[in-house]
């Protein structure tokens, strides 16, 4: 929750504290990002902020149901964030893209 917090916050260099070097993040539509440093700048752009519903916690495994919301648009979002040694090693994230392509 700390990387939500840092988030939430655009405090991107704070994120990426919590992000492994080798992360793996997958969105719906088949985009994935092999880069912390790249899936940061993406989320930067997106200028949203996390309003949480629930979290989830088994073992390394947490899954966030959240709306995120940006100036334009609130969608509903579900993500499985995998933790290995205290990092965030895959995060991936289930929305209706088409919220964000109009």
């Amino acid at each position: 929750m700390s990387y939500i917090d840092a988030m939430g916050k655009r405090d991107y260099v704070a994120a990426r504290r919590y992000l492994g070097d080798g992360v793996f993040i997958k969105g719906p539509a088949g985009e994935a990002f092999r880069s912390a440093d790249d899936f940061l700048k993406m989320m930067e752009k997106q200028q949203g902020r996390y309003l949480m519903k629930k979290v989830f916690v088994d073992g390394d495994d947490v899954c966030l149901l959240y709306d995120f919301v940006t100036e334009k648009v609130t969608t509903f979002f579900c993500s499985w964030y995998q933790v290995k040694d205290g990092k965030i090693a895959s995060i991936r994230t289930v929305f209706d893209p088409r919220a964000f392509a109009a």
